[in-house]
């Protein structure tokens, strides 16, 4: 819930002395010169229902009075800013993926130098919420998706049921009780709902893998994925180690014979990543680097990469953070 964590600054009611800035600000003919050289950005008019650009003439309604019913997040940028330009699309993205769940008001500081200084904007991108007429949260600079995502989810209004935010959520919960099958028809019903959802897309591609589907997820993950290049990445490479892999049963029968069957344990590792139990899969490849970490000409090193690079992304980053640090005391 908002109220839950929202930190309130303390300064004052916007919807009255923003108001009133404005009115003596309006007055002004002509701005300063900007910081930029580069033309102004043309476009004034609204880009979606939920991601629109904002001047200093249409603030107090798009954002002021828009904020009494929901939380409006305002970015200030730049076109000369690089950081702006990783950050803008984002939150665009996210403001059509959220729903209305929040606003997305964009300010060119440029443009509007009055606006970014009474915000106290002394650095772009810088991130702002007004709600209910207040400065309620903020942030500066390019955050990663992940933390985005984060604020993004204290600030905004409680999801909708039906919604394909509240469809992920709900997909996730099932995973976390082991049903698959559940988890996948409610991503189905959540990519139905937003077809560009990316990470909707992917989040399906990874249970059709953990339910040993690999043929299908291999057709879907020859598409592109721009918005979530990193995760497509990943995730084709757990496919790679999935592809071929034996049964691990026999597998482990055959280790408990001879313990010392470095390439058996290489071999077991990867049945277990294709099973998606990759804590024991990186459990035998660093147990083959403290038994031998020269053999096959280094193959459990690389072998310990390859699982790496299959779970690259925020869900098993502290399990590869773990690992890393365990391989680097064997091998030193």
């Amino acid at each position: 819930m908002i109220a839950e964590k929202m930190h309130r600054a303390k300064v004052g009611s916007l919807t009255s002395t923003l108001s009133v800035k404005m009115n003596g600000l309006r007055t002004t003919s002509k701005k300063e010169p900007t910081m930029s050289s580069m033309p102004p950005n043309p476009a004034t008019t609204p880009l979606s229902a939920f991601a629109f650009d904002v001047s200093i003439e249409d603030f107090e309604v798009k954002v002021l009075q828009a904020s009494l019913q929901v939380p409006v997040v305002v970015d200030f940028w730049a076109p000369w800013c690089a950081p702006c330009q990783t950050l803008k699309p984002m939150l665009e993205k996210l403001a059509e993926e959220y729903k209305g769940r929040f606003l997305l008001a964009m300010v060119n500081a440029d443009e509007n130098g009055e606006l970014a200084g009474h915000f106290g904007v002394r650095n772009i991108p810088s991130v702002k919420v007004v709600f209910q007429g207040q400065l309620v949260d903020e942030f500066n600079g390019a955050l990663p998706e992940a933390q985005v995502r984060e604020f993004l989810d204290r600030i905004a209004l409680p999801a909708v049921e039906g919604e394909g935010v509240n469809l992920r959520e709900a997909a996730a919960a099932l995973l976390g009780e082991g049903k698959l099958e559940e988890a996948l028809a409610k991503l189905v019903e959540a990519s139905q709902a937003n077809p560009q959802d990316q990470a909707v897309q992917l989040d399906a591609i990874d249970v059709l893998m953990q339910l040993g589907r690999n043929d299908e997820a291999a057709q879907l993950l020859a598409g592109e994925y721009k918005d979530e290049a990193d995760r497509a990445t990943a995730l084709r490479a757990r496919l790679a180690l999935a592809q071929g892999a034996a049964d691990s049963a026999p597998l482990e029968a055959k280790l408990a014979a001879n313990p010392d069957d470095h390439a058996t344990r290489l071999e077991l590792a990867r049945a277990y990543a294709a099973q998606s139990r990759f804590r024991e899969a990186l459990e035998a490849v660093l147990e083959v680097i403290r038994r031998d970490r020269f053999f096959d000409e280094g193959a459990p090193r690389k072998a310990m990469l390859q699982l790496f690079e299959a779970l690259a992304g925020e869900q098993y980053d502290d399990l590869v953070r773990e690992f890393r640090r365990k391989m680097s005391a064997a091998l030193n």
